[in-house]
């Protein structure tokens, strides 16, 4: 039953059937037809249920102090800070690119948000420096995917909330895979500049780099918000959304005076939308995990693929392969709901830490949303180029190899991720 629960899923998929109408679809089938005798209330009670959580709270605010800033001026605040700090060095244009959408994404917490935010300028001033547009494209794309690993991230705090696992620490352990993935991407960038001879920017004087810095230093309030109150025990990931919510206010309509405050219930609604939308999916999501639990599905999958008694790199390189594929064709969220529930208890078992766990989940939606045929950055990145799909595909390979290359050691050697431990110590806020 279950390789043909997984196919007509597939199938419906194929179909263009909406994500959330295919998972409760098989769930209520595979209740039907498998556990007929539990009622039908249980499972309108694991819809709500999966959407309760106090921590979710935090999604929605997020995604309004994103779209905030998204509308204001704080990613041209930041674009030229980092310009006039490095525009000038040997792919200084690509490495510009790639640190302010790392920032930008520890703003927004959104990689659509930054390439919408960051893409546009970007683009426009590498083109003029004698970049192949396919290959800042690609750049533009995947750095943005960095804004999935680094705080504020959606992806963490579901995870956080359905494991139990304090997302302080996530938030934190997200920083060196972030790190990791930046310098990747730019040692890629200076080797290109060097091999295709693309010229440097101009050196800004030390007294626009001071103006530029003194522009932006507001901008870096973010995730000192976000991290310092969190870690210091001050307040939780939630109490830190709704702050991050007015911070952005205060930065961009009283400070930058880049919006108006009647602009706020424009933002508000379509940040509604988009919470509606993830909020369904989460609950389609918990519905269909609970009874894919119940069936115990995720006991009889785990060991035909895993057999008896697997290593602990058996069990996060084949629980990576099912996250990455997943999230190569549905939402990350879903993705996370279906597969946690198989892969957490017996990733514990096997004394894998829940954060190292958490943290290559994200690696893997963070290169499900730039990995064709179905990432969703490439779609964002088409709309907001106005290019065609292949074209945006065609430079997103080498920094894809990147992604691979890392993932792969943090799966050898799941110790780098837990670094942070040694930094900080344990969040003291859930």
């Amino acid at each position: 039953m279950i390789w043909a629960m997984l196919a007509l899923m597939f199938l419906m998929l194929l179909l263009n059937f909406p994500i959330m109408v295919v998972l409760l679809f098989v769930a209520l089938l595979m209740m039907v037809i498998s556990a007929p005798d539990l009622n039908l209330v249980m499972f309108i009670q694991q819809l709500s249920s999966s959407v309760e959580s106090y921590v979710l709270l935090a999604i929605p605010m997020f995604i309004f102090a994103a779209d905030i800033i998204v509308e204001g001026r704080t990613a041209n605040r930041l674009l030229d800070f980092v310009n006039d700090m490095f525009g000038h060095v040997r792919g200084g244009t690509g490495i510009v690119t790639a640190a302010t959408s790392t920032l930008f994404g520890s703003v927004s917490g959104s990689s659509q948000a930054t390439i919408a935010a960051i893409g546009r300028p970007m683009r426009n001033r590498a083109l003029q420096y004698g970049y192949e547009d396919s290959h800042i494209m690609g750049l533009i794309v995947n750095t943005a995917g960095i804004a999935i690993l680094i705080p504020p991230s959606i992806v963490m705090i579901y995870y956080g909330m359905l494991t139990g696992t304090s997302v302080g620490d996530l938030f934190v352990a997200g920083i060196i895979p972030g790190l990791m993935i930046f310098i990747g991407f730019s040692l890629w960038e200076v080797f290109t500049a060097i091999r295709n001879d693309i010229p440097v920017e101009p050196k800004a004087s030390w007294t626009k780099r001071w103006q530029s810095f003194r522009q932006s230093i507001l901008t870096f309030g973010f995730p000192v918000l976000i991290l310092g109150g969190i870690y210091s025990g001050m307040f939780s990931p939630t109490e830190a959304a709704a702050f991050s919510v007015l911070y952005a206010a205060i930065l961009e309509i009283i400070i930058f005076r880049s919006i108006k405050v009647w602009e706020l219930y424009r933002i508000a609604v379509s940040t509604g939308v988009v919470t509606s939308i993830v909020f369904i999916l989460l609950a389609a999501g918990g519905a269909f995990s609970w009874i894919i639990s119940y069936l115990r599905i995720p006991q009889a999958l785990t060991e035909t693929v895993l057999g008896a008694d697997p290593s602990q790199f058996q069990i996060l390189l084949i629980m990576s392969a099912f996250f990455l594929i997943s999230c190569m064709f549905v939402d990350s969220l879903v993705a996370i709901a279906i597969l946690t529930p198989i892969f957490f208890p017996i990733a514990v078992a096997a004394e894998i830490h829940p954060v190292a766990i958490g943290i290559l989940i994200t690696l893997q939606a963070t290169l499900g949303t730039v990995t064709p045929p179905f990432g969703v950055n490439i779609f964002t990145a088409c709309a907001i180029f106005n290019r065609p799909y292949l074209d945006v595909v065609r430079g997103i390979v080498p920094y894809i190899l990147i992604f691979v290359v890392i993932n792969l050691l943090l799966i050898i050697f799941p110790d780098i991720i837990m670094v942070y431990e040694d930094i900080f110590g344990s969040s003291k806020a859930s």
